[in-house]
């Protein structure tokens, strides 16, 4: 067993908030990520509560650990994954230090505290209840905790999916990042829960010009072209796309509100009305932009080496990400018309991702679970504009459900503490989404 958790088993089983402190302490940095010592403690814990586990590994510092709770075997697997690995804090001001895993004013601090070890410590520690308690399920319940999902899974879902499949043989469903948490809009509450995600389409793209002698004037040059390039990608939405998992999400919402609220969330669905709507709305349209279009960002620019020499091509990474039944030629169509005819541009990764049309198996069971632990709750269906994991279990046929609980006050901003300084999350939200699993488990 590893030495730092014996002893550790019943406190951090009923204490979860703590065992997300333990967490947050591996500084599982991505790069270089370092995940070993972080998933072999996690290994000890659930050995020494009497699971099955095994490691796998494309990288030994980057380890996978698959662990098994036995059921009655009336029904297939579920699967419960997450990472453990975390994105860089360099140049972000944090106030409280971001790998200490602080526990002050109500709330756990540090990097990792909602993306996504919060989420791994729930899961954790309702696997370890459900065992204490004798809770033999339906089925069997995996346990996967994965690195490598910041910067692709290269090491960790993309090698298991392609290289063990066998070990997920019979699952159809998984809960993964994110979902369940309190979405406050009018006074009233929501919770949305992931069906669908994007899926990730990175591109290349370079813009050619005059280049020169950088005494002399150069109108329309390379770096005139690559402004306008920016500039285009910068003012335009891609086209509108309505796909069924967000005609669901704004219908459900609009049903839940006034109809003064309601008139014009339903007239996003309109693709004549969808982006004018969406400027009225102002800060709030971050909620259903880029659930509602393809999206597109510019992130790395290099080109030129010496200072006094105008460039004659400048390169470009671009940061694509796409609807659920869209593919990469059409990502690229868009982008190209979108950003003129000075931008080349080619597909550099495209990560394919579940279908359009979800699974609604599993829905009844985790919004009931909701409604049962926060009376009062709307849960509603939810498009993840960023991806998951869950794009490489799809590939085996597995819906995955974006399902960490978490009952929020009101004025938390969840989205804008992801990937950012002072990243936390309430210290009873954990004790909520442990629960809630838990429950899970003894229904599903």
């Amino acid at each position: 067993m590893h030495p730092s958790a014996q002893g550790d088993l019943a406190t951090l089983r009923e204490r979860p908030a703590e065992l997300l402190q333990r967490l947050i302490r591996f500084e599982t940095v991505n790069p270089p990520g370092g995940e070993h010592e972080c998933v072999g403690w996690i290994e000890s814990l659930l050995r020494d509560a009497g699971l099955e586990t095994r490691i796998v590994t494309a990288d030994e510092e980057r380890p996978n650990l698959v662990a098994r709770l036995r059921g009655r075997g009336e029904s297939p697997p579920l699967l419960l994954q997450g990472h453990v690995d975390v994105v860089p804090v360099s140049d972000q001001s944090w106030t409280r230090p971001p790998f200490a895993g602080e526990e002050a004013g109500g709330f756990i601090w540090g990097r990792g505290a909602l993306d996504m070890k919060g989420g791994v410590a729930m899961m954790i520690a309702a696997v370890l209840r459900a065992r204490e308690r004798g809770l033999e399920p339906r089925g069997d319940v995996l346990l996967c905790i994965l690195s490598d999902e910041e910067a692709g899974s290269d090491n960790g879902a993309r090698h298991l999916v392609a290289e063990h499949a066998e070990l997920f043989e019979g699952v159809r469903y998984a809960l993964g990042e994110f979902g369940g948490f309190t979405l406050h809009i009018a006074g009233r509450r929501f919770a949305p829960i992931s069906l669908s995600e994007k899926q990730v389409c990175w591109m290349r793209g370079r813009v050619r010009g005059p280049g020169g002698h950088a005494s002399l004037p150069m109108r329309g040059g390379t770096m005139a072209r690559l402004a306008n390039v920016l500039r285009r990608l910068d003012r335009r939405r891609l086209p509108v796309h309505v796909t069924p998992t967000v005609r669901r999400s704004i219908e459900e919402l609009a049903d839940g509100l006034s109809p003064a609220l309601a008139v014009p969330l339903r007239a996003l669905l309109v693709p004549a009305l969808t982006d004018r709507v969406l400027d009225a709305l102002g800060k709030r349209s971050v909620l259903f932009d880029p659930a509602l279009h393809n999206t597109v960002n510019v992130t790395i620019v290099s080109g030129g080496d010496k200072v006094n020499v105008v460039p004659g091509e400048v390169d470009l990474m671009l940061d694509g990400r796409v609807l659920p039944g869209f593919g990469a030629d059409q990502m690229l169509a868009e982008v190209a018309t979108a950003a003129g005819p000075d931008l080349e541009l080619e597909v550099d990764r495209f990560d394919a991702g579940g279908p359009a049309d979800p699974d609604l198996g599993l829905w009844d069971v985790l919004a009931g679970v909701l409604r049962d632990q926060d009376p009062g709750i709307r849960p509603i269906p939810y498009l993840m504009p960023a991806v998951t994991d869950g794009r490489f279990f799809a590939r085996l046929g597995i819906q995955t459900y974006g399902f960490t609980p978490m009952r929020l006050p009101a004025g938390f901003e969840f989205n804008s503490l992801i990937h950012a300084a002072d990243e936390r999350i309430p210290t009873d939200a954990v004790e909520f989404g442990t629960e809630a699993m838990l429950h899970v488990l003894e229904r599903f």
